[in-house]
């Protein structure tokens, strides 16, 4: 190709993929070329695994997923080609399939590659395969992709890019460090990285580190939106080796930016082209996470509207307004299930709380129900877990018959320690806040209370309460959740063990007993619905503890 002294233009396009929606996935990347196009773009960069949607796990080993992949990429260059489109030089990402004859028939043995194609007048110009494939928390990729083991890197317009996915910038070494000594004007990256408190200021410090060792700018272009209980947050950007940011795009919504090597940043609302978008605080972005989670968890599974049963408590209040921001209010029922242990105050409080955010309003009295058991004659704890459950059912039953996601409410702290009832709190099909510990809960509600929320100062003050029997607070069972929730972080984020927790000064008592909650809470917490990673450590994934076992601190 003929060297050109003119400037290149990037296009980040941070869009929002659907697992296994191929077909869906690339009419989104020729929408997104058009608008590229018609910003004079030259190159248009897309997220990793763009084609089939990340992470697909198992869909892997279907035959039929495999081929039609497969097949996507070469119809994709095609169908850019006929739209007029085929002059870009498209970067995309799709499974690269491996050598058939060496599966022979052993469908568990992972052949194929998570792979960057280079497309270009209907063809594809080049590849390059993912080198380093993670298997740590949320990730399993050594057992489903074969790595690559060769650097790629391609000439356009006068200039030389290296390319990587992912987890390729993450390590020391491997097809990136090859790059070293090449000469690169741009590393480009891929990415299918989901949030985490903390997760843009790490890839950031890559960003530098890379761009140092290889000379060269780095450009990171994400993923954006939530699968399971994954969400990624987009925010692709450039940086160069000296932590200069060049271009940013947004979180937590899709986003097109355009980039034009060499030229300086410029500020928002002066166009798109090398602007960098301003981040919200931790918060913000928290919050963020919870309600595009939960947004795209109902509508990729066919909901558009939510069930909340709303207590008269902030977790509760605090997952309506999330439901609130995902479906729009008219479409979010909140129903107050009162018993006999009910306190006015909570009463008043989700009335007026419902009230304030407009939303649909039910009360249904559980006395009646209650009632209907007492040929049980439960007591104590037993006859308290059945009001949660009736509650769980009319929930649950309410969605059957009226349609509506139910919402379920459980926070890090509850879940952490078991403090919830087996199918009466436990029920719902998302949990909003599951990884948002209670103490960072009342943060995230004042943030949001700043925002237009309305969370009441009641809610905010009185005492944290399962009213599942007269003057009950939840203190009386737990250490209260400043102490509860650094003994967890301790113990969940920071893995440390009771030896280590008892030289940092925390006490003896709560510590035994907070452990000994956390591990028999095991098998209760297997059963619960899934939710958005926040944190480095999520229950589930970035924890894996036998339900069974005999290990104690």
């Amino acid at each position: 190709m003929a060297v050109e002294n003119r400037p290149v233009r990037f296009a980040m396009a941070q869009i929002d993929t659907f697992v296994g929606d191929i077909a869906g996935n690339c009419e989104k990347v020729v929408k997104a070329c058009k608008k590229a196009k018609a910003n004079d773009a030259d190159i248009v960069v897309f997220p990793e695994m763009t084609l089939t949607g990340y992470p697909i796990d198992d869909l892997v080993f279907k035959n039929s997923f495999r081929y039609q992949a497969s097949d996507a990429t070469r119809q994709l260059a095609s169908a850019l080609k006929d739209n007029g489109l085929g002059d870009l030089y498209v970067f995309v990402g799709s499974l690269g399939l491996g050598s058939l004859e060496a599966q022979e028939g052993k469908i568990w043995y992972a052949t194929d590659h998570n792979r960057l194609f280079i497309l270009h007048e209907g063809e594809i110009l080049d590849t390059y395969d993912k080198h380093f494939l993670p298997t740590y928390g949320v990730f399993d990729e050594l057992r489903l992709f074969a790595p690559g083991d060769k650097a790629v890197t391609v000439e356009l317009f006068g200039k030389k890019f290296g390319v990587a996915i992912c987890e390729d910038i993450w390590r020391e070494g491997g097809t990136v460090g090859d790059l070293r000594g090449d000469g690169i004007d741009l590393l480009v990256s891929m990415n299918g990285s989901p949030y985490n408190e903390g997760k843009m200021k790490t890839r950031y410090g890559l960003a530098v580190e890379k761009g140092t060792k290889l000379g060269c700018p780095l450009m990171y272009v994400n993923q954006v939106g939530g699968q399971d209980d994954l969400v990624f947050d987009g925010g692709s950007f450039v940086m160069d080796g000296e932590g200069n940011l060049l271009a940013q795009a947004r979180q937590f919504a899709e986003d097109m930016v355009f980039w034009d090597l060499g030229a300086a940043p410029s500020k928002d609302g002066e166009g798109d082209v090398n602007v960098c978008r301003t981040l919200g605080s931790l918060d913000e972005q928290v919050y963020s996470n919870s309600v595009l989670g939960l947004k795209d968890y109902g509508l990729k599974n066919g909901f558009d509207k939510a069930i909340v049963g709303l207590s008269g408590g902030i977790d509760s209040a605090l997952c309506a307004e999330m439901a609130a921001d995902a479906f729009g209010k008219e479409n979010v029922t909140c129903i107050f299930m009162p018993s006999p242990c009910t306190s006015e105050r909570s009463e008043e409080d989700a009335r007026e709380f419902a009230k304030a955010l407009g939303c649909k309003f039910e009360e249904i009295p559980i006395s009646s129900f209650i009632s209907a058991f007492d040929s049980l004659g439960l007591k104590d704890g037993a006859e308290e877990n059945l009001h949660s459950r009736i509650r769980g059912m009319i929930l649950m039953s309410y969605s059957n018959q009226h349609g509506g996601l139910v919402i379920n409410c459980a926070n890090k702290s509850e879940l952490a320690t078991g403090y919830f009832t087996m199918y009466g709190d436990s029920v719902g099909a998302y949990s909003p806040i599951c990884d948002i510990y209670k103490s960072r809960v009342y943060k995230i509600a004042a943030y949001k209370n700043t925002k237009g929320g309305c969370i009441s100062q009641s809610m905010l003050s009185k005492a944290p309460s399962a009213e599942l029997h007269p003057g009950q607070k939840d203190c009386d069972v737990l250490p209260d959740y400043e102490t509860l929730d650094a003994i967890l972080y301790a113990y969940i984020e920071e893995n440390k063990g009771r030896a280590e927790m008892l030289a940092a000064g925390f006490d003896r008592a709560k510590v035994d007993q907070v452990i000994g909650l956390v591990d028999k809470a095991e098998w209760k917490r297997r059963q619960c619905p899934v939710g958005p990673k926040v944190s480095l450590r999520a229950l589930k994934h970035d924890r894996q503890i036998p339900i069974t076992q005999h290990f104690f601190e």
